[in-house]
């Protein structure tokens, strides 16, 4: 883990800006709703995460059949994403335990988000994409606020839900910080992924059923 860094991709073009924006204001109403419940804030960040990856693969999925040409491994990858969100989900309703009400609410943030980054990814798959990287950014930023709330004593480092020591293969007495390294880990890896994919479509560098 020790290679991890904090990145920020500085917007430049109209559409980067657009896509920091979109980043800003989920990360406006996801303040608003839980602040410093690093946790409970989890699982809503969790369960957005756990759209792009779905919701992208479909389109590609589609694109491909359409065009009759082979995506590239894009499909396989980005459902690859959506797999791990959704593993991030589990584990962190594990730890946070939401009432049924934070559940509705949870499902209710799903449900519109799922409609808006499809509108996105219709209108610039570009944009989508980079909303992604910068959505990751700021992933990376809340589980390291985690990670030192934890070494202050302020969160306990509880033992590690079962579901994630199966899931990473972690030790037995693996703790709560042992698993938020391995998500923040991930996080940056989608964040990278996700910006790459956005640079390829800036470039044009893209598998030939893009084109």
């Amino acid at each position: 883990m020790s290679d991890f860094e904090l990145k920020h991709k500085n917007a430049c073009k109209l559409s980067e800006h657009i896509a920091y924006k979109i980043t800003q204001f989920l990360k406006f109403m996801l303040n608003i709703f839980y602040g410093t419940k690093y946790a409970k804030r989890a699982v809503i960040l969790e369960t957005i995460a756990a759209v792009p990856g779905m919701v992208a693969g479909m389109f590609n999925h589609l694109k491909a059949l359409r065009r009759m040409k082979d995506d590239e491994g894009w499909i396989r990858e980005l459902l690859s994403e959506a797999e791990n969100e959704r593993m991030h989900l589990m584990i962190f309703l594990d730890i946070a335990k939401p009432s049924w009400v934070e559940r509705a609410l949870v499902l209710l943030g799903q449900a519109v988000f799922i409609v808006v980054y499809s509108f996105i990814y219709l209108l610039s798959s570009k944009v989508a994409h980079r909303v992604v990287g910068y959505f990751e950014e700021e992933a990376c930023k809340s589980y390291t606020e985690y990670l030192a709330k934890i070494d202050s004593g302020e969160v306990d480092n509880v033992p590690a839900p079962q579901i994630a020591i199966d899931y990473y293969q972690l030790p037995q007495d693996a703790l709560l910080r042992d698993v938020i390294l391995q998500i923040r880990e991930d996080e940056a890896k989608h964040r990278d992924r996700n910006h790459s994919f956005a640079d390829a479509y800036e470039n044009n560098d893209l598998p030939a059923h893009q084109h």
